[in-house]
């Protein structure tokens, strides 16, 4: 028999793995901010627009996942 896990058991998951998709965006903005800093062109500028796009995409993605625990 499986045990079930608790609204507030998945949630507290749910938070710890977007944690590290969160830190992953983080250090591809930071990774671009390096390219901009050596090199100084476009390449650095997209590396950080990517970072971006990840970041907002698993934001949505966890404010919906907390509208519908609520």
């Amino acid at each position: 028999m499986k045990k079930q896990l608790s609204r507030r058991e998945e949630f507290d998951i749910l938070k710890i793995v977007l944690d590290k998709i969160f830190l992953f965006g983080f250090a591809i903005m930071a990774y671009g901010s390096y390219v901009i800093y050596n090199s100084g062109g476009r390449a650095g500028l997209s590396v950080v627009v990517v970072g971006a796009g990840v970041l907002l995409i698993f934001t949505m993605l966890l404010v919906r996942e907390y509208e519908m625990i609520k």
